[in-house]
């Protein structure tokens, strides 16, 4: 393994619409990818200790440095990273909003506010825009005395919103929507509504890398160099 030399992928298409993310094989030992979405070509990866949206906009440059002309991106929601592109169409992955929604409410809710946003998010690859942002206004009217319902601590005599975790459930939609439909916006780029295809991808490269355990960072480094040849 030590002795075979990676051969690295030269050529790229000239128009690509970048799907980026980073997976981990340790707590400090992830790859970040990026991929065009339309051929499939792997367009740029790099090692990373921490995922950070200054390592996502020098992935970004480096392509474009390239001269390959970037027409859309498409990623997760951390914080900062939508409005980092100014002049390029970003698409959240609606996947990882409901991931999000998931988090804040559980796969279970137990409230019936709560159940309803979750049920709501479920739909949000099944409805447009119009649609979802009208659902999500009528819930937001059905619900907004509930949702400034306030409690008192018993310790400090101070109040707080009873329903924290829902008010910010309720916030990430909210403040994600401009970028959750972006696809429907631009038809015509042919960009993917989710990131799953680059995460496909990861579970295919751990499943790889699981046959070979003990290997050391370098050694995994190799195989990884070896699967994307970028």
């Amino acid at each position: 393994m030590d002795r075979i030399e990676i051969e690295q992928n030269s050529t790229f298409p000239n128009v690509v619409n970048v799907i980026m993310d980073t997976t981990y094989f340790g707590r400090k030992f992830g790859v970040m990818v990026f991929r065009d979405s339309i051929s499939g070509h792997y367009l740029f990866k790099q090692y990373v200790k921490y995922e950070t949206n200054k390592l996502y906009l020098a992935g970004i440059e480096e392509i474009a440095r390239r001269g390959i002309s970037i027409q859309a991106i498409i990623c997760d929601g951390r914080k900062g990273l939508l409005t980092l592109f100014e002049t390029i169409p970003v698409q959240m992955c609606q996947f990882h909003q409901l991931q999000i929604i998931t988090r804040y409410l559980t796969r279970k809710p137990k409230t019936l506010a709560a159940i309803e946003l979750r049920c709501l998010t479920l739909q949000l690859t099944r409805l447009d825009k119009l649609c979802f942002s009208a659902a999500l206004d009528q819930w937001n009217e059905k619900w907004k005395d509930y949702l400034k319902e306030r409690t008192i601590s018993s310790t400090t005599g101070k109040s707080y919103y009873t329903h924290k975790r829902l008010r910010s459930a309720r916030l990430s939609l909210q403040r994600n929507l401009p970028w959750l439909y972006t696809f429907e916006d631009y038809r015509e780029l042919m960009i993917p509504n989710t990131t799953n295809a680059l995460d496909g991808v990861f579970a295919d490269l751990k499943n790889k890398l699981r046959t070979h355990n003990g290997l050391n960072d370098k050694r995994k480094k190799k195989i990884i160099d070896g699967f994307f040849k970028v």
